[in-house]
C-alpha cells in the first residue's frame, strides 16, 4: 500500500525548515507542503491558548491541501497544541517537537544540561513531563532566549547583536560546567555554528530534527501512508510572511522547489494557502 498524497508541515517561522531540509533528505519521494506563519512570528512569547488557535486554523488548511500527516515543526506550537489536535482529529497522524532531553542526559559526563528554548515551551506541560521521566539526578539549567527567533528571521545568523545574546545565555551555563546543550526551538540550528563556536569542542550540542525525519518515517511505516519508491518528492512553500526572506533561507538550507507563495489570515483567524 502506498499513498502519495503531501506530508502537511508548519512553523510559526523558518526555523521549521530546518526539520524539513531533514524530512526532504531522508524521504526524498514524499510531497512536502511546508506553512510559516511569518505573520505572527515568535510564538514563544504568545499565549498558549493563541498559539493553539492558531496551530488548529493551519492544520485545518493544510488538511484542505490534502495533507495525509501534520508535523509540528515547531516546540511552542507543539507544547501548546500537539495533544489538543490528536484529540480533535484521531484519524491524523501528528509529529510533534520534544527538546532532546534525553539524549542530553545519555551523553552528559558531569551532570549538567543546557536548554536553550522559549518560555512557552519550558512552561508546558509535555516539557516538564519529559523532565520528570529522563532527568532524574541531573541538573537541567533552563535558558530562554528572548530575541533570539526575531534575530534569525532577519537573517543575523552571524551579527555582533546575535553574539552578544548568546554569549550572555551560554558563558553563565559554561561557568556550570554543562556538557550538552539542547537546541529547543526548530530556529536555533540557524545558528549552531555560532553556538558551537562559543560553547567550543567539549559540549555536545543536540538538534531533535534528524529524530523527527526518523519519526515522520516510522508513522508513515506503521499507518501504511508511505509514499511509492517510484514516486519523485518535491516540497511546496507558503507563508504569511515576507516570501523572498523565506526563498533567501530556503536557498541557505539547500532546499529547491516552486516560488513561495503568500498565504493570508483573514479577520476571522482562518488561513487561505492558495
Amino acid at each position: 500500500m502506498s499513498d502519495d498524497r503531501p506530508i502537511g508541515i508548519f512553523d510559526s517561522g523558518i526555523g521549521g525548515l530546518t526539520v524539513t531540509a531533514r524530512i526532504r533528505q531522508a524521504l526524498p519521494t514524499e510531497r512536502l507542503l511546508y506553512f510559516g506563519d511569518g505573520a505572527h512570528v515568535p510564538y514563544g512569547p504568545r499565549g498558549l491558548e493563541e498559539v493553539r488557535r492558531f496551530s488548529f486554523a493551519i492544520t485545518e488548511a493544510l488538511l484542505a491541501k490534502g495533507a495525509k500527516m501534520i508535523v509540528i515543526a515547531c516546540n511552542s506550537a507543539s507544547a501548546a497544541a500537539l495533544r489538543p489536535l490528536r484529540e480533535a482529529y484521531p484519524d491524523v497522524a501528528f509529529v510533534g517537537m520534544e527538546p532532546a532531553v534525553k539524549p542530553a542526559v545519555e551523553h552528559t559526563r558531569t551532570g549538567v544540561v543546557g536548554v536553550m528554548a522559549t518560555v512557552a515551551t519550558f512552561q508546558s506541560a509535555l516539557y516538564g513531563t519529559i523532565v520528570e521521566r529522563f532527568a532524574q539526578g541531573v541538573e537541567m539549567i533552563h535558558q530562554p532566549c528572548p530575541g533570539l527567533v526575531k534575530q534569525i528571521e532577519a537573517g543575523e545568523f552571524d551579527s555582533e547583536v546575535t553574539e552578544q545574546l548568546l554569549r550572555g545565555w551560554l558563558e553563565p551555563m559554561l561557568e556550570r560546567n554543562i556538557d550538552a546543550l539542547v537546541l529547543g526551538c526548530t530556529h536555533y540550528p540557524l545558528v549552531r555554528p555560532l553556538i558551537e563556536r562559543i560553547v567550543g569542542p567539549e559540549v555536545r550540542v543536540i538538534d531533535p530534527a534528524p529524530a523527527i525525519a526518523r519519526q515522520v518515517e516510522r508513522v508513515l511505516h506503521r499507518d501504511g501512508i508511505a509514499a511509492n519508491v517510484t514516486s519523485i518528492g518535491e516540497l511546496r512553500c507558503y507563508t504569511s510572511g515576507d516570501p523572498e526572506q523565506f526563498l533567501r533561507m530556503m536557498e541557505r538550507l539547500g532546499l529547491d522547489g516552486p516560488p513561495v507563495r503568500q498565504a493570508t489570515w483573514d479577520q476571522e483567524a482562518t488561513l487561505t494557502l492558495p
